[in-house]
């Protein structure tokens, strides 16, 4: 008998909240203007970034209305087709395929599952269930030797199997990495290539296919891949249609838990800002505030002083903005690692993820803080580099045609005397390594790590938040092309809907 635990998606609210407080909004208090007006400023004209306005305005924000808030029976219904879904997983029935695929298609809709064992069967040679099963174990923590894959069969979804496990390998996985993965990347470029389209079973499974060719599912955010994956799912001939109301209700009732987090956040006072002079007095103080404030209620509910270590953060986030500001005045190329050395820290990445340590953990560590202050936890590094190079990859045109410092791909150029495609091919290599790299760190720190399952699951989610907000371009700086608007709209705004469903 399998053993399979199933909560519905868990709502990443403000952990404050849960704890029955939340951080205070900033209100802004008038300000003196310290600079006479008879007095004349050398002001410097600062290089614009010329980003477009943001279109999540607070008032807009706070326009969002989704009609299922208030809709007590979906609830009931969730509730009632939950319980449904877990007998389901408990059946013993099934075949060894059937239940990996099931325990799949319940993930890929963001239903958590805590798999401690998978049911026992006779050993039977499917490619599609053991590469299935490695991918489900690794997931889990389990460590599945990269020795028990195997080659039989050429079943195209056997293959996708295939080629989405190779992509949990570590650094010590050679066979998955240099073996698997070109076999399986090859073999699904022939049949997308092929044109499989005379059935509507093979148009569904070509649609997974490209999509796993433009990017692998552990490298994707997951609520966003729900979203995608509930529209697929849909289109399957042996689509289970209790899973997939399931699936629509839940994720339509966590969205609305995050459109109440939405509305909150946007709330520090932003209709004031425009009140104070200076933007960098302005900066200076909302940063000093909403520091000391996260501090202080640290401090009040977990008896811990963290405001030292945060200020430290900023405090290096700044250093490395300098130092690449001193880089681009004095026209300085490094090299590839010199630029990596600063560059993983001026992403801001390790200053977001000891914020999220202070402020998710339920016990914070004092040795931990220091580790994450001082930029020894390689959990963060491996995050943050990834960032790094997704950002560079996405955002270096614009920015060095406005005059920044060299990126990570022009450091190579210049170092190397690469082409510019051979240089982005160099990049792309070095997210793929680190992505080996993380997934070691993440299997060793679950076993002698300090560090919670929750914390290193926000630090590889940074990382798939990287990869699909630079996917297609600056996602940041201009989102309508890089279709930021288009996935933050599905996500966060329209409901998924539900007409057919009873």
């Amino acid at each position: 008998m399998a053993s399979l635990y199933m909560t519905s998606a868990l709502i990443y609210q403000n952990v404050i909240t849960h704890n029955n407080f939340r951080l205070p909004s900033f209100i802004c208090r008038s300000m003196t203007k310290m600079t006479p007006d008879n007095v004349s400023v050398d002001v410097r004209r600062r290089r614009s970034g010329n980003y477009q306005p943001s279109p999540w305005d607070h008032s807009y924000l706070l326009s969002i209305n989704n009609k299922y808030a208030k809709d007590q029976e979906k609830v009931m219904a969730r509730d009632s087709l939950k319980e449904k879904v877990r007998k389901m997983l408990g059946a013993e029935t099934r075949s060894r395929l059937e239940q990996l695929e099931l325990i799949d298609d319940c993930k890929n809709l963001a239903f958590h599952i805590i798999l401690r064992s998978i049911r026992k069967y006779d050993k039977e040679e499917d490619l599609h269930a053991t590469s299935l099963e490695i991918r489900l174990l690794r997931q889990h923590g389990f460590h599945v030797s990269e020795e028990s894959e195997t080659f039989k069969g050429d079943d195209i979804n056997s293959i996708i199997s295939l080629y989405e496990a190779s992509y949990l390998s570590t650094k010590s996985d050679t066979k998955l990495r240099e073996v698997i993965r070109p076999f399986a990347t090859e073999q699904i470029r022939k049949f997308v290539d092929s044109g499989h389209d005379g059935e509507t079973c093979n148009l569904e499974v070509r649609e997974r296919a490209i999509h796993a060719l433009e990017m692998p599912y552990h490298w994707r955010m997951r609520r966003l891949e729900t979203r995608w994956y509930i529209a697929v799912y849909e289109k399957k001939h042996d689509m289970n249609i209790v899973l997939l109301e399931f699936a629509k209700i839940d994720f339509n009732i966590v969205q609305i838990a995050h459109q109440e987090d939405l509305k909150y956040v946007s709330s520090w006072d932003v209709n004031r800002l425009d009140e104070l002079p200076e933007y960098m007095r302005l900066c200076f103080l909302i940063l000093f505030n909403e520091i000391n404030s996260i501090g202080c209620d640290i401090l009040k509910y977990k008896n811990i002083d963290v405001i030292p270590f945060l200020k430290k953060s900023w405090a290096d986030l700044c250093n490395t903005c300098l130092v690449e500001t001193k880089w681009y005045k004095k026209g300085y190329k490094p090299s590839v690692e010199e630029y990596m050395q600063n560059a993983w820290i001026s992403i801001s990445a390790p200053t977001i993820l000891i914020h999220f340590y202070c402020i998710f953990s339920d016990q914070i560590s004092v040795q931990i803080l220091e580790s994450l202050s001082q930029h020894r936890q390689e959990i963060v590094r491996c995050a943050a580099t990834i960032l790094r190079l997704a950002n560079d990859l996405g955002t270096s045109p614009d920015e060095l045609a406005r005059g920044d410092v060299l990126k990570s791909a022009q450091c190579y150029m210049h170092e190397t005397g690469a082409s510019e495609e051979e240089a982005h091919a160099h990049v792309q290599q070095m997210i793929r390594d680190t992505w080996d790299e993380m997934n070691s760190e993440t299997k060793t720190a679950r076993t002698i790590s300090l560090l919670s399952r929750g914390f290193l699951e926000a630090a590889v989610n940074l990382a798939r938040m990287s990869q699909c907000m630079y996917q297609y371009g600056d996602g940041h700086g201009c989102p309508d092309k890089a279709k930021t608007v288009e996935r933050v709209t599905s996500l966060l705004v329209n409901p998924v809907p539900l007409d057919g469903l009873n």
